[in-house]
C-alpha cells in the first residue's frame, strides 16, 4: 500500500442522498500482503502435483479471490470473483466486485466470505486462506428506544487464515481481525482518523509520516509470514446506519364503538407507510385483574397476624440480602416486590430494607398504603442517605416524607450544610399549593426554616439558594412564596431585623457587583481599559463599595468584609471577562473572589460540593487526600461568584523545566538532603502525592483534562459525567508527567499513589448510595451536563463505582484502570514511528 498521500490513492467515491441506499453493494479488492511459504520437500513428494501448483512454479502465481455474502449464517448470493490477471512483483487487482443485493436490504448481521484461491491441478483450484469480514460495526443502543449499528467504510486490513476457505458463520472460525496487534495495524489506525479530518493536517509534516509509514510498512511486509488482503469500501458523506427502533403504541383517542352488540376496535395509522398498521387494544394499560387480585389477596389485612411471624430460611435469607444491597437506582422485579412484602416484619429490624420496602408499596392501594405507613415508626433508625432518597421524586406520600424529615432533625447543622443543596432541590417535590402557607404543608419546609432561623451561617446558604430557584419559571413561584415564609419567621426572633437588614445589603452588593460586570463585559474597548473602568468604579465612593460597614460574605458567612481593594482588581482573559475583586476583611487581611456573569455556577457548586462531601467520607477512614475545594455559590441562573485560589498551567510549569515537574518541584521545595525524595521536601512530595483529584474525577466524569486545565484553576468544571469535547480521552485523568514526578513508574512514592487510590476508591464505594442520591435529587435542578440525558445521569456515576465486584475485584479493576491511564502519553517525535500523541493512540498500540 502507497501512503505517499492519503488522497491521491482513494479509489472509493461517496454517496450523500437517500436513493443511493438503492445502489448495489460493491467492494474492491486491492491486494494481497505477505510471503507465501513453498511447501517442503517432503511435503512434495507425497503429493507430486503440487509440484506444478502455483505456490511451488511462482513467487507471484496467478491467485484470485472469490466474495460471498452471508446473513445469519445463510449465504444471501453465489460466490463472486476477480476477473484473471497476471502477477509480477505483487498481488494488486484493484476490481471492483458488485454484490446484487442492495444497500437498504442489507441485514444487520451481513458478513463476507472471502477466499483468495491458487491452481492445484487442471479445473482444480485450492483455498490460499479465508477471512470473514462484518459489515456492521458493534451495535450500540443511542437511545431507550432505538438500537443501531453502523455500515463500515474506507480501507480494511483482513488477516487471512491459511489454507481454509472462509464460513461466513456469525460465529465464525475465520474472523477478519486476530488478537496480536502489530505497530503496523496502530499506524493504519491513524491514518484512517488522518482521512477522516479528525487530525490536524500539516503538509510538510504529513508528508515525513507518511514516509516513514510507508518505511515501517516494507519492514514489516518483508518478514511477515502472515497473510493480508486489503479491501476498500465505498465512502458516505454521513454515517449509515442500520436502526431497527421499538415501536410505541399510539395513544387510545377513540373508544372502541359497541356494533350489534359486538365491540369494534379501531385500526389506527400511525405511520405513512401504509404497510404499518398498528392496532389498538384498548384494555392494554389496565391493570392485569389476575395478577391485582393475587396481590390483594396476599397483602391483605387478612395475612397480616400470619406475615408478623414468619421469617426466611438461610435460602430467602441470602435473596433479602442480595435485594439490600441493590443501588437505589435499580428496579425491583414483581418477585423480589413480593418477597419484601412478605418478609416486611422481619425486615424492620434493617435499616437498609426500609427505601426497598416502600419500593414494593402500589400507593395507589389505599390498604396497602395505610398498612405500609404503620410500619414506619416500628422501622430502624435508618441513614442519612437513605433519608435522602426517600425525599426524592419517586416517594410522594406525606407520610413517607414527613419520616425522612424526622430522621433529618438528627443531623446537626454541619452535615445539614453539606446537604442543603438537594433538600432544597427536594422542595420540588413537596406538592406546594399556591393557597395555603408553604411551612404548614410541606414538613420538609417547615423544617428547613426552622434551622435556617437558629443558625445564622444555614440561613445564608438557605436564602442565596432559593433565591436562584426563584428565578425558574416553573417553580419559581413556590420557591418565592418559601422565602416569604422564612424572611416571616424571621421577625419572630430577637436578631431577625439585623439579619433581615443583613441579607437586604448582600442582595444589593451583588445586584451592584452583577451590573458592573455586565458593563465591563459589554465594553469595546481593550482588557487595560477595562481594569481602569473597573478601578474607577470601585474607588468611587459615590458607588460603596470602596468601603462599607462590616457585612458577611454571601460566598462565606462566616467571612466579614468590609470593602473592595480597586489595586487589586482586575479583569481576567476570558470571553465572559470574569473580575477578580479582592475583599478587605474586618481583622484586616484579604478574600479573593472571582465574579461572573453570563455563565451558570450551578454545575461548579455541584461538583465542588460532591468532592467536600468526599473529602469528608474519606477523613472519616482517617484517609486525608489533600482535597482543598474551594467555595463557589451562583447568586443567580447566569451569575455568581467564587473563592479565587492562585494557580498555575502544568503546561506553563512544564515548558519552564525542561518538561520535568519533578524539577519544579525542586526548584520551589528544596532539601538537599532529601535521597528518598529525590531533592524535594518530603512533606511536600508527601502532600503531592497524596494528590486524590484522579479518583474524583474519574467518578464524577470530569472530562475536558489537559495540561493547561488539570484541576489547577478555579473554574474546572465544564465537562462531567463523561462529556469531553475531545474523542478518546483516557479513563483517568493520570498523565505520564505526574507519574515521573513522583520518581516514576517503578518508585515507592508511586506505588504508595496507588495504593492511596484504591483505598479512596473502595471508601467512596461504601458511601455510592449516599452520592448517588444527592446526585438524583439535583437531576431537575437545571445542571447543564445534567439536562443533557437526566434519565442516565445518575446511572452514570453508577457504573463508575463498579458495584458489581467485591472489594479485591475493585482494587484489580482500578489498578488497571490506573495502569492504562499513566502511559498517556504526551509530545513525541513525530520523525519516529510514533506518529499520534493522544490515548487513542495508546490504546491502539496496547490492541
Amino acid at each position: 500500500m502507497d501512503y505517499g498521500s492519503a488522497q491521491a490513492k482513494d479509489f472509493s467515491y461517496s454517496f450523500c442522498l437517500t436513493k443511493d441506499l438503492e445502489l448495489p453493494l460493491t467492494v474492491r479488492i486491492s491486494s494481497l500482503e505477505g510471503i507465501r511459504e513453498k511447501k517442503s520437500f517432503t511435503t512434495v513428494l507425497s503429493d507430486p502435483s503440487l509440484k506444478f501448483t502455483g505456490v511451488q512454479t511462482s513467487n507471484f502465481s496467478d491467485l484470485y479471490v472469490s466474495i460471498q455474502l452471508y446473513g445469519d449464517n445463510k449465504p444471501l448470493t453465489v460466490p463472486i470473483r476477480t476477473s484473471y490477471k497476471s502477477f509480477k512483483n505483487n498481488w494488486i487487482w484493484n476490481e471492483w466486485l458488485t454484490i446484487p443485493v442492495k444497500y437498504r436490504d442489507l441485514p444487520v448481521t451481513s458478513q463476507l466470505a472471502l477466499t483468495v484461491w491458487d491452481v492445484y491441478g487442471p479445473r482444480k483450484v485450492v483455498p490460499v486462506g479465508g477471512t470473514t469480514f462484518r459489515l456492521f460495526g458493534k451495535h450500540k443502543e443511542i437511545t431507550d428506544v432505538s438500537h443501531v449499528s453502523t455500515l463500515r467504510k474506507g480501507k480494511h486490513k483482513l488477516y487471512l487464515w491459511p489454507d481454509v476457505e472462509a464460513d461466513g458463520c456469525v460465529r465464525t472460525t475465520t474472523p477478519s481481525k486476530v488478537g496480536d496487534k502489530t505497530e503496523m495495524d496502530r499506524l493504519e489506525k491513524l491514518v484512517k482518523r488522518y482521512e477522516r479530518n479528525d487530525m490536524t493536517k500539516l503538509e510538510w509534516l504529513d508528508n515525513l509520516a507518511f514516509r516513514q509509514i510507508e518505511k515501517v510498512h516494507k519492514q514489516e511486509s518483508s518478514k511477515s509470514k502472515n497473510l493480508y488482503l486489503y479491501i476498500d469500501l465505498p465512502k458516505f458523506d454521513f454515517p449509515v446506519v442500520f436502526s431497527e427502533p421499538d415501536y410505541p403504541l399510539p395513544s387510545i383517542t377513540q373508544p372502541p364503538v359497541v356494533n350489534n352488540g359486538h365491540v369494534q376496535i379501531n385500526t389506527v395509522t400511525t405511520s405513512s407507510d401504509p404497510n404499518i398498521i398498528l392496532i389498538v387494544d384498548p384494555e392494554i394499560t389496565r391493570e392485569n385483574p389476575v395478577e391485582a387480585k393475587h396481590r390483594r389477596l396476599v397483602r391483605s389485612h387478612r395475612n397480616g397476624p400470619f406475615d408478623r411471624d414468619m421469617k426466611p430460611n438461610a435460602k430467602i435469607r441470602d435473596e433479602l440480602n442480595g435485594i439490600l444491597k441493590y443501588p437505589p437506582t435499580q428496579p425491583l422485579t414483581s418477585e423480589e416486590k413480593d418477597l419484601l412484602w412478605k418478609f416486611r416484619f422481619y425486615l424492620t429490624r434493617e435499616k437498609k430494607a426500609l427505601t426497598k420496602f416502600l419500593k414494593c408499596v402500589v400507593w395507589t392501594d389505599p390498604t396497602e398504603v395505610k398498612q405500609a405507613v404503620e410500619l414506619l415508626p416500628q422501622w430502624a433508625d435508618i441513614d442519612l442517605d437513605d433519608a435522602l432518597e426517600l425525599l426524592g421524586a419517586n416517594f410522594e406520600n406525606r407520610a413517607v416524607r414527613g419520616y425522612a424529615v424526622s430522621q433529618l432533625k438528627k443531623a446537626d447543622d454541619e452535615e445539614l450544610l453539606l446537604y442543603l443543596l438537594q433538600l432544597v432541590q427536594a422542595l420540588k417535590f413537596e406538592n406546594i399549593s399556591d393557597k395555603s402557607s408553604a411551612s404548614h404543608e410541606s414538613s420538609l419546609a417547615e423544617f428547613l426554616i426552622e434551622r435556617a432561623i437558629k443558625n445564622p451561617i444555614l440561613g445564608n446558604n438557605f436564602y442565596w439558594y432559593l433565591m436562584v430557584e426563584c428565578e425558574d419559571k416553573v417553580v419559581g413561584k413556590m420557591y418565592g412564596k418559601i422565602s416569604f415564609q422564612f424572611m416571616k419567621a424571621m421577625k419572630e426572633i430577637p436578631t431577625g431585623l439585623d439579619r433581615r437588614d443583613i441579607l437586604r445589603r448582600q442582595g444589593e452588593l451583588v445586584v451592584a457587583l452583577s451590573s458592573i460586570s455586565k458593563e465591563i463585559r459589554m465594553m469595546k474597548e481593550a482588557r487595560p481599559k477595562k481594569i481602569e473602568r473597573l478601578r474607577a468604579i470601585i474607588s468611587d465612593p459615590k458607588n460603596g463599595l470602596l468601603q462599607f460597614p462590616p457585612l458577611p460574605l454571601p460566598l462565606d458567612a462566616r467571612v466579614e468584609v468590609t470593602g473592595i481593594n480597586p489595586e487589586k482588581a482586575t479583569v481576567f482573559k476570558s470571553n465572559l471577562f470574569p473580575l477578580r475583586l479582592t475583599f478587605t476583611l474586618v481583622d484586616g487581611g484579604e478574600y479573593p473572589v472571582i465574579f461572573k456573569t453570563g455563565d451558570d455556577l450551578r454545575q461548579d457548586q455541584l461538583v465542588i460540593q460532591i468532592i467536600t462531601l468526599m473529602d469528608r467520607l474519606l477523613r472519616k477512614e482517617n484517609l486525608d487526600l489533600k482535597l482543598t475545594p474551594y467555595k463557589v455559590l451562583p447568586t443567580g441562573s447566569d451569575h455568581g461568584v467564587m473563592q479565587f485560589i492562585t494557580s498555575s498551567s502544568l503546561a506553563n510549569v512544564l515548558s519552564e523545566y525542561n518538561g520535568s515537574l519533578l524539577q519544579f518541584l525542586k526548584a520551589h521545595h528544596p532539601e538537599e538532603k532529601a535521597v528518598g525524595t529525590y531533592g524535594v521536601s518530603p512533606a511536600v512530595m508527601d502532600t503531592y502525592v497524596k494528590t486524590g483529584y484522579c479518583v474524583i474525577t474519574y467518578l464524577l466524569g470530569v472530562g475536558d483534562r489537559h495540561l493547561d486545565n488539570l484541576l489547577l484553576s478555579p473554574d474546572d468544571f465544564g465537562f462531567i459525567l463523561g462529556r469531553d469535547p475531545k474523542p478518546f480521552p483516557p479513563p483517568m485523568k493520570l498523565c505520564k508527567e505526574m507519574v515521573e514526578a513522583m520518581g516514576g513508574a517503578n518508585s515507592i512514592h508511586y506505588q504508595r499513589f496507588k495504593s492511596y487510590c484504591y483505598i479512596a476508591f473502595n471508601i467512596l464505594r461504601k458511601s455510592a448510595n449516599l452520592i448517588l442520591n444527592l446526585l438524583a435529587l439535583m437531576v431537575d435542578a437545571n445542571i447543564t451536563d445534567i439536562k443533557i440525558e437526566p434519565d442516565k445521569a445518575v446511572w452514570k456515576v453508577q457504573e463508575k463505582f463498579r458495584l458489581d465486584l467485591t472489594e479485591e475485584e475493585a482494587i484489580k479493576y482500578f489498578q488497571n484502570l490506573i495502569n492504562d491511564s499513566s502511559c498517556y502519553p504526551g509530545q513525541v517525535d513525530p520523525y519516529g514511528s510514533e506518529i499520534v500523541t493522544d490515548y487513542a493512540s495508546h490504546k491502539s498500540k496496547s490492541g
